[in-house]
């Protein structure tokens, strides 16, 4: 019994070396219409308004605090590839730059989006783009329609991948209906649709 329990605990007091824990998520952010949309986000997104917020923990840490911004009349969840909307993420814990990247890879990977190759390369743009952040810095993902992804930290443009397979396959970690987090998408979609 104890051994038991203590299998159970490991992933928790060792993260690093369970990578594939399964994702909880509880305790919803602030409401969506509390924030108004920052002016990055108002420029690649005209009129953009928050759609919804959620709050993702893992074996009960809080990670991070997630909202999502959609156009002011809204989005088509059936077909986000040619929609405009932005992801931002507000981080509650120092994490590095290239522990974020191999994290969205294997969420993609969960999802069987991509190629190998395509997997390899996408993680070796986003840990050339991602930041280290610390508790209370974002970083925001701003999926244009049928395209690119801006990437911002902190408010400030920071890179971009121009590849339309990336963009459905990143935000397919929070937005895709298979996600690991499916109350934080719910909480996400919340007033998304048009």
């Amino acid at each position: 019994m104890r051994n038991a329990l203590l299998l159970a605990l490991l992933p928790a007091l060792f993260p690093a070396l369970f990578p594939s824990a399964t994702l909880a998520q509880s305790q919803p952010a602030e409401s969506p219409a509390a924030a108004a949309a920052p002016a990055y986000i108002t420029h690649d997104i005209a009129g953009a308004r928050p759609a919804g917020s959620g709050r993702l923990t893992w074996f009960g840490l809080h990670i991070y605090d997630a909202r999502l911004y959609v156009p002011e009349r809204g989005i088509d969840i059936s077909d986000l590839a040619s929609q405009r909307f932005a992801l931002e993420l507000t981080y509650a814990r120092r994490l590095k730059g290239g522990a974020i990247a191999e994290r969205s890879r294997d969420e993609i990977e969960k999802l069987k989006l991509g190629s190998e190759e395509q997997l390899a390369g996408w993680q070796r743009q986003m840990a050339r783009i991602f930041p280290d952040v610390a508790a209370g810095q974002t970083l925001t993902g701003v999926h244009l329609a049928g395209g690119a992804t801006r990437f911002y930290f902190e408010g400030r443009f920071i890179g971009v991948i121009d590849d339309p397979a990336f963009g459905r396959a990143f935000f397919a970690i929070w937005l895709d209906p298979k996600t690991s987090a499916p109350r934080l998408r719910t909480e996400l979609l919340q007033r998304a649709a048009l």
